[in-house]
């Protein structure tokens, strides 16, 4: 899956040389770590660094600071390499034991659902999808999937349709323009919403606004016409 247009051209006019690898994000993240010595470059990983992880968790700390804790918590939170949802998780389950942490992932690309079920690593077939933010393999040594063991209470995989109609939702009812993987963990809420508790409260998480103008078109214009 090629990397969406609207995130190469912000990164470019910010002054960034971009490379282009592989045919997946972890095929990229392969290359770009293997490449880096000899560019007198460093690698940073997405999600397998631990100062990632850190900093994706101050969400946690933002969600303690905004939600009331007197009900139960659900959370929502697409996942492809797991350092959001790590982060979130070690945050919000060591202040909120009981808190609900849903994985949700797209049919099309989805290996830490699929790594979880195995008890291990493994490799997955990559197909195109709307979430492209969340897709692609993840590395055989990557600290999220202990802590993916340790924090995720339950797993939502999502098709296509279901990720399209989310962001249908979020656009034609709501007025929020996100990008796929934000549409993603929509998905997951609304797949599980009928067996949560009433007397839960439910948060999703947003993760991104960079899409495709031209993407946002063409979704609205297909799922808003055809409601």
């Amino acid at each position: 899956m090629a990397a969406d247009a609207e995130k190469v051209r912000k990164l470019q006019d910010l002054g960034a040389n971009i490379l282009t690898f592989g045919d997946e994000a972890g095929q990229s993240e392969a290359w770009a770590r293997e490449a880096a010595p000899s560019r007198n470059a460093m690698y940073v990983s997405p999600y397998n660094d631990w100062d990632i992880v850190a900093g994706q968790a101050t969400i946690g700390l933002e969600l303690l600071e905004q939600v009331p804790l007197d009900r139960p918590l659900n959370i929502f939170v697409a996942t492809g390499g797991g350092g959001l949802i790590a982060g979130i998780a070690a945050v919000l389950k060591a202040n909120v034991p009981e808190v609900n942490i849903w994985m949700v992932s797209a049919a099309n690309s989805c290996a830490m659902h699929k790594s979880l079920i195995a008890k291990r690593i493994v490799d997955v077939e990559h197909l195109d999808t709307f979430a492209e933010g969340i897709s692609g393999g993840i590395d055989s040594d990557t600290i999220t999937f202990e802590l993916c063991q340790a924090l995720v209470d339950g797993l939502v995989l999502c098709t296509e349709d279901e990720i399209l109609a989310a962001y249908r939702d979020l656009a034609c009812s709501d007025g929020l323009l996100v990008e796929g993987a934000a549409a993603l963990a929509y998905a997951g809420f609304l797949k599980k919403k009928s067996a949560l508790s009433t007397e839960s409260t439910s948060i999703v998480v947003l993760c991104g606004g960079n899409i495709d103008h031209s993407a946002i078109f063409q979704v609205v214009q297909s799922q808003c016409g055809a409601r």
